[in-house]
């Protein structure tokens, strides 16, 4: 047993971490004559070190998961999400959500095309839920900083809010809040071509590239936001605010997260500095779900296809199962 105990503290902090990494540059700062103790020392230290380790796991994961990817093209998952009913189809197209997009605005255009193509509305709006705030992403980019228990207990209570609130929506009939050019638009049944394993690996390659272009201002963003919060603002601020003192926290950290615009990959740095500062876990990934589900520009394009009263609903429903997670993981661990 100590020996997989072992193995697993190995594969977090050594090649999910990177803590060797942290040590390199350390070093190689301290050679030029950087002191990383000072806060503008250390300030280059966090943003160096996370720029490198989030680029190296985000090339690599969008690479493994857009070949995953290629094997559900949007015509395929639709047959798939239609052979099952009731709650099951909610759970595999919760599933469905976790290889697919990596943000919320770019899960939109989906959800669409499954809501034209006949899918039940509550179908949709659990790969909806689950496509931005889920996938294989988040759970091995969480493993490295929270531990694999806490990155499966994000994934798995993820998955239970999209299947949840699909759930609810089917049971609410709603579709007449759906827009009528969408309702009324006919699904296109087209003969997907096999692709060869070449094929899958070049579609692999340009997905990666193009959503490390798209992705990496935010990075950039997350990174500089951490590294302020790790070597500038006092911890005591941080534990006063966002700390089990404070029993507000959670609702401040969906209230903040909301309005903002990134994914997961643009979050971890802020949730990492966050943690080491002395928030509360199921506060900061509150912030996290908040920010990948309910951005401000997804609400805007999704206001476009569904009308306020089921906007509103769907609102409710992620800010609500939200808002519960994060106070769960607070008491539980």
């Amino acid at each position: 047993m100590e020996v997989l105990k072992s193995i697993g503290l190995f594969i977090q902090n050594q090649i999910l971490g990177m803590k060797w990494l942290n040590v390199v540059i350390r070093n190689g700062l301290s050679a030029i004559g950087v002191d990383v103790s000072t806060r503008i020392g250390g300030s280059i230290l966090f943003f160096i070190y996370d720029i490198i380790k989030i680029t190296v796991l985000l090339c690599f994961l969008i690479f493994i998961i857009s070949y995953i990817q290629s094997y559900f093209p949007p015509e395929r998952s639709r047959k798939i999400l239609g052979q099952f009913h009731g709650i099951w189809a909610n759970m595999i197209a919760a599933l469905l959500g976790t290889v697919t997009p990596f943000c919320s605005c770019s899960s939109i255009p989906l959800f669409i095309g499954f809501t034209s193509a006949g899918l039940p509305l509550g179908v949709t709006f659990s790969f909806l839920i689950s496509s931005p705030m889920v996938d294989l992403g988040s759970l091995v980019l969480l493993m490295s900083i929270f531990g694999a228990k806490v990155a499966v207990a994000y994934v798995v209570v993820g998955l239970i809010i999209a299947v949840l609130g699909g759930t609810l929506i089917e049971k609410m009939h709603m579709e007449k809040y759906v827009e009528e050019f969408i309702r009324s638009a006919s699904g296109v049944d087209i003969e997907l071509p096999d692709l060869t394993i070449t094929d899958r690996l070049i579609y692999a390659k340009d997905q990666m590239t193009g959503t490390f272009r798209k992705v990496f201002p935010y990075i950039l963003i997350g990174v500089g936001v951490g590294a302020i919060i790790h070597n500038w603002i006092p911890e005591h601020i941080i534990q006063t605010v966002l700390g089990n003192n404070n029993p507000f926290a959670v609702i401040l950290a969906v209230i903040v997260g909301v309005p903002m615009y990134a994914d997961i990959f643009g979050t971890i740095p802020v949730a990492e500095a966050l943690l080491a500062k002395g928030a509360q876990l199921g506060t900061i990934l509150s912030f996290m779900m908040a920010v990948t589900t309910l951005s401000l520009p997804s609400i805007i394009m999704l206001k476009k296809a569904i009308k306020p009263k089921l906007l509103g609903l769907f609102v409710g429903i992620c800010t609500g199962g939200i808002i519960i997670v994060g106070y769960l993981f607070n008491i539980f661990l």
